[in-house]
């Protein structure tokens, strides 16, 4: 049978719009380890004929060591040839057969990704491709020049936009020697020392079983997936899984102003927060839905914005890693408001640590939360994500049907002692990327 380019693109077209509106139901998870030592969490979902894979690695930006932007760059290349097939070779294969690949890096991990229909002409093209370019990737030179160049641009333009200033800035005074502080795409110093046998010797170090965890999700039985997972581990060497990352130091108070030629000046605020299955998360997550997560219904935007007109946009949140990451504030004001600005978000921050919510800011934020939930699980890209997420940092497999009940049994006193434990604004730090102004006096 001859494979239509043109019909399976209008195939995936239509599938990928009818995944939207499918609502799937919480489906049990499956895990095992493979013979060469990766660890695979598996959800059958039957509803359409398509896989989605994701391969994830203990590799992201955290192990880039002095190199920042080496995992990002390594990532980025291993789609740009394998064999005798560059990089147009590549994506006509997995074009051919309407199949989808990608990666992305976080500072924990990193993951490669395919999606594919599940028919036999199709998928084992698209899996034998996709093990090739993650395997035995052939990093071709030209294609490492150009990537560099691309990268160098793409840091150039990063240093004129306020917004990734005030975040690698944030991060930096944040984590200070702590390789969280470093930006995932690197730096222009950083990014002109890479050369290629460094990013060889990442993915040798990184790109191996037991230092992996693959989730399938999609309308393959149990042995389908099994053979799955068989075939891309033999492919990788066994290795051996890498140390954790060292622990985070309390963040110390910080304040610093990065000069900038705008009207409007970005502002960040915060201080190291909580690690990954920390047992106040749940407290922490609908507190802070309340305080800055919530949108419109959360008290940063009725006093930053709906009181004081001081922000379009203000927002907080919790993100949390193998180790502590970061609690974080944001806004955009104008230059001469930021002070008051500012000033607003520690005295809602103040009251909210010390008397906590109303029991009807905690009603409303819990039936919020667990009536959108279902919106964040009724896609297998969306389940493929949360399958990475558990095996990773080692959830519980009932994390998704123990969500909401989790989220139910919050209390006020949880949320209370959850912020008081937690936040402490004389550890804050606070960076502020905009021209320096006066702040407007009273008419």
């Amino acid at each position: 049978m001859i494979k239509t380019t043109m019909s399976i693109r209008a195939v995936i077209v239509f599938l990928c719009v009818s995944m939207s509106s499918i609502v799937y139901a919480l489906s049990e998870i499956n895990t095992w380890t493979t013979d060469n030592g990766i660890k695979v969490l598996y959800v059958n979902s039957p509803e359409l004929p398509m896989v989605d894979l994701a391969l994830t690695f203990d590799a992201g930006s955290a192990r880039d060591n002095e190199l920042a932007g080496l995992s990002a760059m390594t990532h980025g290349l291993l789609d740009k040839g394998t064999g005798k097939l560059n990089a147009d070779d590549v994506a006509s294969r997995f074009e051919d057969v309407g199949a989808q690949f990608g990666a992305n890096v976080d500072l924990d991990r990193s993951s490669v990704i395919l999606r594919s229909l599940t028919d036999d002409e199709f998928f084992n093209d698209a899996l034998t491709m996709f093990i090739n370019v993650v395997s035995k990737p052939s990093f071709p030179e030209r294609d490492f020049d150009r990537e560099k160049k691309r990268l160098l641009i793409a840091l150039e333009d990063s240093d004129q936009r306020p917004s990734d200033i005030v975040g690698r800035k944030f991060s930096e005074l944040l984590y200070q020697q702590h390789p969280y502080a470093q930006p995932r795409s690197g730096t222009k110093e950083s990014a002109n020392k890479i050369a290629l046998k460094d990013i060889k010797q990442f993915h040798k170090n990184y790109f191996v079983a037991t230092n992996s965890i693959l989730a399938i999700v999609g309308d393959v039985s149990q042995k389908q997936a099994k053979d799955i997972a068989n075939k891309i581990s033999a492919s990788l060497a066994k290795g051996s899984a890498k140390e954790k990352i060292t622990a985070v130091k309390p963040s110390v108070e910080t304040k610093e102003h990065v000069d900038f030629p705008s009207q409007q000046s970005h502002v960040r605020m915060g201080q190291i927060g909580i690690e990954r299955g920390n047992p106040d998360y749940f407290n922490l997550y609908v507190g802070n839905h309340i305080l800055g997560g919530g949108g419109f219904t959360s008290r940063l935007v009725k006093e930053v914005r709906s009181e004081r007109g001081l922000s379009y946009s203000v927002y907080s949140y919790f993100l949390p890693y193998e180790q502590s990451g970061p609690f974080m504030l944001g806004l955009q004001t104008r230059s001469d408001q930021v002070t008051e600005a500012i000033q607003v978000c520690n005295e809602v921050l103040t009251d909210f640590i010390e008397n906590g919510p109303t029991q009807e800011e905690l009603t409303l934020s819990k039936q919020n939360i667990m009536n959108g939930f279902p919106l964040r699980v009724d896609s297998n890209k969306d389940i493929l994500g949360y399958l990475s997420l558990i095996g990773y940092y080692g959830l519980p497999l009932t994390y998704l049907n123990d969500f909401n009940k989790n989220i139910e049994k919050v209390s006020l006193e949880d949320v209370k002692q959850a912020f008081r434990k937690h936040l402490d604004l004389d550890t804050f730090v606070t960076v502020v990327v905009g021209s320096e102004q006066k702040p407007k006096e009273d008419a």
